[in-house]
Formats: C-alpha cells, structure tokens, sequence
C-alpha cells in the first residue's frame, strides 16, 4: 500500500501533499497518523524554514473519509484519545501540530477544501486558493461538528458569527468568498505560484525572527494587553542575542541578501 502522504524538503523547504488523489485525499486514520507524524518529525529539523501544504489530484481535501473511519471503531477510540503530553488527540493534531511549527506554513488549496480539509487548511499560517475551489465546514450535514480545532481557528479569522454560520449551515462557498471572508488569505488562479511566491520572501527573513513572530502570535492572541507586551519584550530580548539577528542588520547595512544560519546558530 502507497503512503497517504508525502514530505520532501529541498533548500530548507518542506512540501507536504495529501497522496489519496482517487478519494479526493480524503483523510483515513492513516492519513491523519501520517500527518501529526510528519509535523512532529519536521519541527525537530532546526534547518528547517518553511513549510507548503498541497493535495495531489483534483482537491486539497475533501474532510473524513467516514466508510474508511467507520470500519475502524478501535482506531476511532485510539484517534480520540489525547496525544501523551499535549492537549489535543489525533483528529486535532492533524491540523494543529502545524501551528506548533517555528516556521511559516503555506496551504495551497483548489478543488474541495470541506471539513476536516478545511480545518487542516486553517492550521496553517496562510493559505491560498484558487477562485472556484469549493469550500464548506461539512461536518453539519453528517450531525456533527468540526472537531478538528476548527472552532477555534474558524472564529479567530472570521470572527465568531459568521464562525457559527458557516458551522451551522454548512453552506457550500467558493474559493473567492473564502479570501473575501478572511478564511483565506488570497483567491489566486495558480495559488502554489503565489505560495512559492511568499516562501520565497520568507527566506530573506531571519528564521529566528519569524518563528519569534509565529510564537508570539500563537500566545498573545486572545490574553491581555498586560500579557502580550510581557512576551513581545520576552522574544525581543531573546532576538537581539541571536546570531541570525546581527547577520540581518549586517546584510541590510550593506544592502545585501543575510546567509542565514539554522535558528539559535
């Protein structure tokens, strides 16, 4: 049997892709092991600097592939059970362990992006689409809800009554509205240029910094004014002592492109 997933990083750059293309790389337990596997293993390489999420075939993802799930009831228990150390199980580190990364994650998304595909898609930092991908937080029409740290992440970037609308409704919206509505941060026709694009920019950027920033965002947002200054000072500190950050100020001094170095180096 063909691995659900493949990762293959070249240059500090990790390509992720969803490999069920003849099931619209819909996600099995397999999928969803090999996808908390895969960020755990690439947050442990330090030279690492950014990450691209795509699908093969005809859509990103198209949610559960419940006849796969359903058949498994033990794998179901085993998926709904936390994860030793962490506060989420494995539906939910599927999309959040992407979040935990000191580097930027890039979604590339085009045909189906529904349920659970769209929740994984919403575990990254950006995400593009092309205009007439189909979008819809699913879960509603089986009697369920999206437990895959959609909750969350639906009402940071859209705000919490258009969150409730789209989960109670599960209406169907395009690529476009997605970009219109927050959900997505821009409706390309060839999104994985514009990501290249971006990822690109990134690499000009301290790894240091920008994982200071990813960290920063992760915990400030939602706590007090009080709160989010203590860890803006906490990461400046740490930055100014850093290699990377004197290699930035030298390069942009000289007008120059920084040689960056794996972060803490």
């Amino acid at each position: 049997m063909t691995a659900p997933l493949t990762c293959e990083v070249r240059d500090g750059v990790a390509q992720v892709r969803l490999d069920r293309p003849e099931k619209r790389n819909g996600l099995t337990l397999e999928l969803l092991d090999a996808l908390v596997d895969t960020a755990h293993r690439l947050a442990d390489d330090p030279a690492l600097r950014a990450v691209v999420i795509a699908g093969n075939g005809p859509s990103f993802c198209a949610g559960l592939d419940f006849a796969s799930v359903l058949a498994d009831p033990d794998g179901i228990d085993r998926a709904f059970a936390p994860l030793e150390g962490l506060e989420t199980n494995t539906f939910q580190e599927a999309a959040w362990a992407w979040r935990r990364l000191p580097v930027p994650v890039v979604a590339v998304v085009h045909g189906h992006c529904l349920g659970g595909g769209l929740q994984l898609a919403l575990g990254a930092d950006f995400r593009f689409t092309t205009p007439d991908a189909r979008w819809s937080v699913l879960e509603g029409r089986w009697g369920l809800i999206p437990d895959m740290t959609g909750i969350r992440s639906l009402a940071e970037q859209v705000g919490k009554d258009l969150a409730k609308r789209l989960v109670m409704t599960s209406a169907w919206f395009s690529g476009a509205d997605a970009a219109r509505w927050g959900l997505a941060t821009e409706a390309v026709v060839d999104p994985w240029a514009a990501a290249t694009d971006l990822v690109g920019d990134l690499l000009t950027r301290s790894p240091d910094a920008l994982a200071a920033a990813k960290e920063l965002f992760e915990r400030a947002w939602g706590t007090s004014p009080e709160e989010t200054f203590a860890l803006e000072r906490e990461a400046q500190a740490r930055l100014l002592r850093l290699p990377n950050t004197r290699r930035a100020q030298e390069a942009a001094l000289r007008g120059a492109l920084p040689a960056y170095r794996p972060r803490g180096t």
